[in-house]
């Protein structure tokens, strides 16, 4: 749990830097890799909805930007009442880059859910298809 806690951390002070000024729907990602290096991200919102980019696909980026390939965990934190898991996007950049890692849902109020990618993408499209 202590791991688990330290991610659900990382994404909750990552979403304070979100950006999201018309949704006003801020979320933290942090993935961790198999080194145990956490990366934060944020969503960050534009006027032309489609150019926006979620807090899980930030958090990934920006890790592989830096150089990590292998990840085992990654958290989204969020202050809906109800756990958020990621959109279709991020689940497809998920399995692609992390693979079939534990995906840890928590909220500002306390819940918490933790689920493996192959249940939230349960037939994936990835290069095996190809």
């Amino acid at each position: 749990m202590g791991d688990q806690q330290a991610l659900i951390e990382a994404a909750r002070e990552a979403r304070k830097h979100a950006h999201a000024p018309f949704s006003h729907f801020h979320v933290g990602a942090a993935l961790r890799g198999r080194d145990g290096r956490i990366t934060g991200g944020c969503n960050i919102e534009n006027a032309s909805y489609g150019l926006t980019v979620c807090a899980e696909r930030v958090a990934i980026f920006k890790a592989m930007s830096e150089g990590q390939r292998e990840f085992d965990a990654i958290a989204v934190v969020t202050d809906a009442d109800r756990l958020t898991p990621p959109c279709g996007a991020c689940r497809q950049v998920i399995w692609e880059m992390c693979g079939n890692v534990e995906v840890v849902l928590a909220n500002l109020k306390g819940q918490v859910e933790v689920h493996r990618m192959k249940d939230l993408l349960p037939l994936p499209f990835d290069a095996r298809s190809l």
